[in-house]
Order: C-alpha cells, then structure tokens, then sequence
C-alpha cells in the first residue's frame, strides 16, 4: 500500500496506522508532515516538510468523514461500543449521576444500530447506512476520532417525529466531547453531522434537553442557533412508576 507517488518503496504497515484514519481513506496532512512519523520512509523524511503534497492514500476504504483539523466522524462500528461505554460513563460523572449507568457493552450491542466496518456509513444522499432502526434497535451513534485515531467524542441519537408539523426530526440523546478534547470545534462538527442528517431526510428538527446547571453548554447550543424552550416542562415516567403505571387499569 504506497503512499508516496515518488518514492515506491515507501510502504505503509497498516497496523501501524490508526484505524479511524484508514476507515476515512485518508491521513492528517498535519500528522504527515510530521518528521519521524513511524509510517513514512528514510527518503521521505530527508525531504523538506512539503513533501506532503507526494504522499497519496490508497487502497484504503473510505467510510468517515476527516474534518480539517484531521479528526473523522462516521457511525458507529460494533468495535467502537467500549469507546462508546467509556464516553457514556464520563459523561454521567460530569453530570453527576455515574451511579445511575446501567448501560454495559452487551446492552449497547444489541440497541444501537452499528454501520459496516468494510463501507462508507453515509450515503450519496447524506443519510446513514447501518443495521435496520427497529423498537428493539432504535438508536445510532455518530463516533468523532482526533488527529491520532483516539476516540473524542459521540452523538448518540434516535428519531421523533412533529405532529404539528407532520415531519420526522432526530432527538440527541448524548452529545459529549471528552475534556481533554473540548476547544477543537467537536462538538460543533457533530452537530453539523446531525443537522445535515435532518434536512437529507426532510426533518423538522434536531432537539435535546441540556441540565440547567450546565451554563456553559447552554452558551454553546445558543452560539449555533439552539433556543431555550423555557415554557416546556419534561416529564418522564420509569423504574417502579412505569411499572404502576402500566397496571393502572388492571
């Protein structure tokens, strides 16, 4: 697999490049230009750094997006779920309510919808191609990688659907950027990835709910165009109240 078009025996071991970047098809121009980068030859690491413009991926399969700071989005693969589990877990610690996880890998298997490993998981038309949505599977979740392939971020989300306006919309579960990620723009980019989502699919609209304590995420939904609905109330029924309920008319 060469991946410099002047220096044929310039070959790349795949196993020693991050998987999120060959699920993408493509490599970081700002990690190739690196000196000492494990996957370029003596030949191209004696060059001047814009010896990047030579390098030219190939052979490799094409199934995320690369943003211009080098991180990828794409849906999640069934590989991903202990990323996604560990994503999940620090986000209940932020919100304080680690003690209330109940998800484990097995449960994430069987209740998300996971795209293929082997192609892309959008299609032409910007809507994603996993698993069937079924009442049994009805989530999907879009996984951002950084610039080094580690996982920095997801999107967990489902759909709803508007019976004023009689149109479906998506509804963000989760949204979480690692700590150690956030100011990178992420979050944002896994937005723009779910707003495009709606409007391929003639949605009304992207929802979610924020806590009220959590000020500065409320700052950031506004600077993209989210408004507060201040005059709705959520409800929720589950645990032992969802069973009573269930058993009301019995």
């Amino acid at each position: 697999m060469s991946l410099c078009c002047k220096v044929p025996q310039c070959q790349t071991e795949p196993s020693r490049l991050p998987k999120a970047w060959m699920d993408a098809g493509t490599l970081p121009l700002p990690v190739l230009a690196l000196r000492g980068a494990p996957f370029l030859c003596d030949s191209c690491l004696k060059r001047p750094i814009p010896c990047v413009q030579h390098l030219i991926p190939t052979k490799i399969p094409r199934t995320g997006k690369m943003t211009s700071n080098g991180a990828i989005v794409r849906h999640a693969q069934r590989e991903d779920v202990p990323a996604i589990l560990a994503l999940i877990r620090e986000l209940a610690e932020y919100e304080r309510e680690l003690d209330s996880v109940e998800a484990t890998e097995e449960k994430l298997l069987s209740t998300i919808a996971f795209a293929s490993s082997d192609k892309a998981s959008t299609t032409s038309s910007g809507l994603p191609e996993t698993e069937p949505i079924s009442q049994q599977r009805p989530a999907r979740c879009l996984v951002l990688f950084n610039e080094t392939g580690q996982p920095a971020g997801m999107a967990l989300y489902f759909y709803n659907y508007s019976t004023w306006r009689a149109r479906p919309g998506i509804y963000l579960e989760d949204l979480y950027v690692k700590q150690t990620e956030r100011g990178k723009g992420y979050g944002k980019r896994l937005l723009v990835e779910l707003a495009k989502q709606v409007i391929a699919m003639d949605g009304g609209r992207l929802e979610w709910v924020v806590l009220k304590w959590n000020e500065p995420s409320l700052k950031f939904y506004e600077s993209i165009g989210a408004t507060r609905m201040d005059d709705w109330v959520g409800m929720r029924v589950d645990r032992d109240a969802l069973v009573k309920l269930s058993n009301l008319l019995d």
